[in-house]
């Protein structure tokens, strides 16, 4: 009898368990249970193109809709899963229904953190994950609304400039000195806030929220101790991993689901892939990572250990955030004390920020320059020596620096 596996997670990272399971030879039944109405679909379109209106709903979802039937894959929608019974190796589902499993993967990502702060529970306050919730927040985006985008993080920030874009009046209010602080260099910082401004978007650094009111919605927000007047609220202040389910059945948790190099929990029968993991990274350090890459490859890593292919995972995580006409794209990850070169001209921009470790390249942020973030992603796997001279010098051709 073929054995049996079963995703706990319709996303990126469960779709791709699939797709690599079959392409691997894997011919056992697949279930995948999923929370959403929906099939696995693309998220980072969501709070982009999606919310501006120019990216079609059918184009988010990753396969056809035939493919998961056609790839012998029953496809649980609606439902969630209640418990993992490690003895006996059953999912036991909200609605009651065990699904047995040979091999179980976790994909459950992750969710996104709410405000706890007097009034947060007032209709128009919105959060952005789904496509509900953009189907939600795009009812009352409408032209000359204020909106007050609480984070200026990724989500935040292109949100920021999609309603910049569709003529809202917008005002991001960010706790920390800096947008994008933890995810990127302070000449990008300086970069993007200037972009924003120049689109007529009011930045409120150090200013954290304290609290939201109105008269049965929101219609003013508390920050830094002044009130602004507001229609809409969008949050954007991280997300926390999906580790519920793998907490109480007792598997090593931190901050997300440990799992070794080969996506592998400490039960020998449960693998977890994407957002909802924490793992070693390249530079031996535990890591949770919150991107689509890592999703793609940690899932591919956890298809090949289940059918006893094991390769070791050590991928260059990559990220990227699309602002205006503005794609800001990187690979690696940086640290305050990274020796930062930087190639190109903000002004005109399109430009990069090398950061340097021990005389290699450990990250690099690219500004609409599709080449320095190629060679660069390259430069950051391969762990050579280069010369920072030649890297700042664009009269050098990138492709000659790889």
């Amino acid at each position: 009898m073929s054995e049996s596996i079963v995703i706990i997670g319709a996303g990126q990272a469960g779709c791709q368990a699939v797709e690599s399971l079959r392409k691997e030879g894997f011919t056992g039944p697949i279930t995948m249970v999923g929370d959403e109405a929906y099939p696995p679909y693309q998220r980072p379109p969501l709070s982009k193109a999606y919310l501006l209106g120019t990216f079609e709903r059918p184009r988010l979802f990753l396969k056809a809709d035939n493919y998961y039937a056609e790839n012998g894959c029953a496809l649980i929608v609606n439902t969630t899963a209640k418990a993992i019974h490690r003895a006996e190796r059953i999912v036991e589902l909200q609605d009651g229904r065990k699904l047995p499993y040979d091999k179980l993967l976790l994909a459950t990502g992750a969710r996104v953190r709410k405000l706890n702060c007097p009034g947060a529970g007032l209709p128009g306050i919105h959060y952005l994950k789904t496509i509900a919730d953009v189907d939600g927040l795009q009812a009352v985006f409408q032209p000359g609304k204020r909106i007050a985008v609480v984070g200026g993080g990724y989500i935040g920030l292109e949100v920021a400039a999609v309603g910049a874009k569709r003529g809202l009046d917008v005002t991001v209010f960010e706790a920390m000195d800096r947008l994008m602080a933890r995810a990127v260099s302070p000449q990008l910082s300086a970069f993007y806030a200037d972009e924003h401004k120049k689109a007529g978007v009011k930045l409120m650094l150090q200013t954290g929220v304290e609290a939201f009111g109105g008269d049965g919605k929101v219609e003013w927000v508390r920050a830094g101790g002044l009130t602004y007047d507001a229609d809409i609220v969008l949050v954007g202040i991280g997300v926390i991993p999906c580790e519920e389910l793998a907490v109480h059945a007792g598997l090593g948790c931190e901050d997300g689901i440990v799992v070794d190099q080969n996506a592998r929990t400490g039960d020998p029968h449960i693998w977890a892939a994407g957002d909802c993991t924490r793992h070693v990274g390249r530079e031996g350090h535990a890591i949770r990572l919150e991107c689509v890459q890592n999703a793609i490859d940690q899932a591919k890593h956890a298809a090949l250990a289940m059918v006893g292919r094991h390769k070791t995972y050590s991928e260059v995580p990559w990220f990227w955030s699309d602002q205006y006409d503005l794609k800001l794209q990187i690979a690696g990850l940086a640290r305050p004390t990274d020796t930062l070169v930087l190639r190109g001209d903000p002004a005109n921009r399109k430009f990069a920020v090398f950061h340097l470790r021990d005389g290699k390249v450990a990250a690099v942020e690219a500004v609409n320059a599709a080449p320095e973030y190629m060679i660069g992603k390259k430069l950051v796997a391969e762990g050579k020596p280069v010369d920072a001279a030649k890297l700042a010098d664009t009269s050098i051709p990138m492709k000659t620096l790889g």
